[in-house]
Formats: structure tokens, C-alpha cells, sequence
């Protein structure tokens, strides 16, 4: 119960209606995984509720974040506050047209049908789609401009950001080049549906993996989008088990070493998404790598080891040298006092 109140406490600093559209997402996301069970209505080979259960889960956790991010802030509070309420009612619009869909069984993205459902979906996600990519990009500049923490948070942040909105283009950019001409599909209720573009590249609408329904046939733009909306919330991890870690390791206590270890993390992160990104373009899908992206992936797997290896060595270094050991203990002996 403790724990459970020091919680509730925090959280009540962050930005509320970002905190509430993040409640209301987590519901949804509950509500749509009841759906799959009692509702049999199949859509392209899956629940119509898997959609909207991915989107709802998504953009909560991404909500959620940046009502903690928002609290942090030390320049730009004000209009942080105001670019945080636009994204949560935009992704509010977002998410419900996918779930509006979903109640129809008729297909979110891509419809190009002229019946009401379709094109009501069409005129929400024009008016939502945008705002979440560029308060994303503003709210980045706003953290990149000031320190929100130590200089590891800060860097997590910085790096975590810019991916989510690299990875926000990426989408837009391989959706518009994915060469998928117009086809028709079958909605859940047997109504054929007009599409018009997809998330496949190579095979527009392949699917195949299980819950993602990420394609093995393909390549597929939603594996990058999902590698970059989420980076934040990997490096943040990276920073928190440093932090933890520095109880017990000395070497660690120094917050350049810390900082200097996740933005080893993040490139090595930025190389995976740019990796998974040229992956998709080239049709590829994610679970039948080519040999190219597997020596890139190789590459930026040696990259991100040695790199690390030298902050560690080095940190190392410093901590055993007497210098260093002098000023541990004056430093000690001041906070002593």
C-alpha cells in the first residue's frame, strides 16, 4: 500500500491529461484484449480488436512517458503543459478512429472506400496524425535545449526523443514510397474494401508473425516505427540499471561514465533502427534478414560492444588511480561533514 500511495504521489505531478488519455489508452487496451475472446469477427486473418488493443497499449506507454517528461522540465513549462494536452486529445482522435473501425470490422488505414465509416476514419486521422509528430519534434527541441536530470537521463532523453520522431517520418516516408497499387480486401463483415497503399514493402498486405502481424513476407514499416516510438523507454531503462548499479560500482558513480555508456546505447540503437529502416525498404521482412543487414547488424553490434568496453576500461582506470581515490575520499569526507 505504500509503495501504491509513493506512486499515486508522483504521478500527480506529471501532466494530468496526458496521465488521463494514458488511463484511458491502458482501459482500452484491457477492453480490447476482452474482445478477442468474445468477439469472433476476423479482419485480414486476425481480431478486429488486435489493432486497436496494439494502438491503445502504444500510445498509453508513450503517453505515459511524456506526462513524466513534461514534469521535468525547466524551461518551456507553459507551453510544454499546452503541447501536451493537443497530443493527448490528438491521440485520442488517433487511437479512436482505429477503434471505430475495428466496432465496424472494416479496415483503419488504407481504405480508400466512400462509405461513411471509411471516410470518417480518413478525416480524423487528418487531423490527429500530424500534431503528434510535430509537438513530438517541438518537445524534443524544448528537452534538447535545457538538462532534465543528470546527464545520463538527459541524454537518454535526448537520443529517445529523436528517435520517436525519426521514427514517425520513417513511417510516413516508406508508407508514401512502398509502391502497394490499388487493390481490394475483404472486411470482417465480407464487404469488399478499396485500399490504397500498406504497410507492407514488397508485399503490401503480407502478414504472418503473431500478435505484430508484422510481415514475413515483406518488408514492413511498422517494424522501424515500433524500434524508434520506444527507444525512449530501452534508454531510460539503460539509465536507471546504471544508476542502480552505481550503488555497489564505484566506477560508476560518475555520471560522464554513466552518460557516455547510454549514448554508446543510443547509437548503437540509432544504427538497429537505421538498420531495420533500409531492412524494410529493400522489401526484406524483419524475420528473413539478407545477408547485408546481417553484416550491418554485425557491425553495429562490434561498434556498440567496443565502444563500451572503452568507457568501461577507461572508467576503470581513472577509479584505481591514486588521484582519483584522493578526491573520492575528499569528497567523502566533505559530504561527512
Amino acid at each position: 500500500m505504500t509503495i501504491l500511495t509513493t506512486c499515486l504521489s508522483a504521478i500527480r505531478g506529471w501532466h494530468r491529461p496526458l496521465v488521463a488519455n494514458a488511463t484511458l489508452m491502458f482501459t482500452l487496451t484491457l477492453v480490447c484484449a476482452v474482445g478477442l475472446f468474445v468477439d469472433d469477427r476476423l479482419l485480414m486473418g486476425e481480431s478486429v480488436w488486435v489493432k486497436p488493443m496494439k494502438f491503445g497499449f502504444a500510445m498509453g506507454v508513450y503517453g505515459l512517458t511524456l506526462a513524466w517528461l513534461l514534469s521535468k522540465l525547466n524551461k518551456g513549462r507553459r507551453i510544454g503543459w499546452w503541447l501536451g494536452t493537443v497530443f493527448a486529445i490528438a491521440g485520442l482522435l488517433d487511437v479512436g478512429a482505429v477503434v471505430y473501425a475495428a466496432a465496424h470490422g472494416t479496415v483503419s488505414h488504407f481504405n480508400n472506400n466512400n462509405e461513411p465509416v471509411a471516410q470518417t476514419v480518413r478525416t480524423v486521422f487528418s487531423i490527429g496524425v500530424m500534431p503528434l509528430m510535430l509537438i513530438s519534434l517541438v518537445i524534443a527541441v524544448l528537452v534538447l535545449i535545457q538538462r532534465t536530470g543528470d546527464r545520463a537521463m538527459t541524454r537518454a532523453l535526448r537520443a529517445g526523443l529523436g528517435l520517436a520522431v525519426a521514427s514517425m517520418f520513417v513511417a510516413l516516408w516508406l508508407s508514401n514510397s512502398s509502391g502497394a497499387g490499388p487493390r481490394t480486401v475483404t472486411d470482417a463483415n465480407g464487404n469488399p474494401v478499396s485500399m490504397t497503399g500498406g504497410h507492407g514493402i514488397g508485399d503490401p498486405d503480407g502478414n504472418g508473425m503473431f500478435l505484430t502481424n508484422w510481415s514475413t513476407t515483406g518488408g514492413d514499416l511498422r517494424v522501424p516505427h515500433f524500434v524508434g516510438m520506444h527507444a525512449i523507454q530501452v534508454l531510460l531503462l539503460i539509465t536507471a540499471i546504471l544508476g542502480a548499479l552505481a550503488t555497489s560500482h564505484g566506477w560508476l558513480r560518475d555520471e560522464r561514465v554513466r552518460a557516455r555508456l547510454v549514448g554508446v546505447a543510443g547509437l548503437g540503437y540509432t544504427g538497429v533502427f537505421a538498420s531495420l529502416t533500409w531492412q524494410a525498404k529493400r522489401g526484406m521482412p524483419v524475420t528473413h534478414p539478407d545477408r547485408q543487414t546481417l553484416i550491418a547488424f554485425a557491425g553495429i553490434a562490434v561498434f556498440t560492444l567496443a565502444a563500451a568496453a572503452a568507457v568501461v576500461i577507461a572508467a576503470l582506470r581513472r577509479a584505481a588511480s591514486p588521484t582519483d581515490r584522493e578526491q573520492r575520499k575528499e569528497m567523502s569526507g566533505v559530504a561527512a561533514r
